[in-house]
């Protein structure tokens, strides 16, 4: 591919550093690894946005997270249309393939993929209201949570829509077959977590309570 370019020196001078240092440091580790395969113990589906760092807030180390990342930590309705899904392939992968035990939405505060939805749904948007948006189609997902909430009609905070979004691939994760059975043979739990970027706070979905609370 002639358009590719060798990496920007900044990133080089970081490997580097990481490899004689973070990699030296551990290098047994990390060959076990590779020999042994991976073996997480769950599946996170966080946001692309770049102040989400699922291993920090966890303290969670190489092979622990099998993580997937895409715009509002969104899960699709199950769709075997064999067209491409790559969300849903990871889900099947994580769930079939490595039998993770738990598997967590991740949503997070100022979320521009949620801000983008709402702001298309009040026409400030216009550009995400276009058929070729691959970002306008893909919020798309969170409608239903957002007519539960009142849709237009109503006044919906930020933080409620973004906890909405978790609440919604929570639900469109129980229409994917191997992901009822998982949680129906006790193999798998579902989790919701939303995190507050400024504050450094974590709360979690309580199905009892039908609300987040603090971890």
């Amino acid at each position: 591919m002639e358009r590719a370019q060798p990496l920007p020196s900044y990133l080089v001078q970081r490997y580097q550093g990481w490899k004689a240092t973070g990699y030296a440091d551990n290098q047994s580790w990390y060959r076990q690894l590779a020999d042994q395969g991976q073996h997480p113990r769950a599946m996170v589906i966080s946001c692309c946005d770049s102040r989400v760092h699922v291993t920090a807030i966890f303290g969670a180390d190489q092979g622990e997270f099998f993580i997937h990342r895409n715009i509002a930590n969104l899960v699709p309705p199950y769709a075997p249309d064999g067209d491409y899904h790559g969300t849903s392939a990871a889900i099947e992968y994580a769930v079939t393939a490595l039998k993770v035990a738990h598997l967590i939405v991740l949503g997070h505060s100022s979320c521009g993929g949620v801000k983008g939805f709402h702001e298309r749904c009040h026409g400030r948007a216009p550009e995400l209201a276009e058929k070729t948006s691959f970002v306008g189609r893909w919020i798309d997902i969170l409608k239903p949570g957002y007519e539960r909430l009142g849709g237009n009609d109503a006044e919906i905070d930020s933080a409620t829509l973004e906890k909405e979004a978790v609440l919604v691939s929570l639900e469109n994760l129980l229409t994917f077959p191997f992901v009822q059975d998982a949680v129906a043979e006790g193999k798998l739990t579902l989790h919701g977590l939303w995190n507050d970027i400024g504050e450094g706070g974590l709360e979690y979905y309580d199905a009892k309570a039908k609300s987040f609370r603090p971890v």
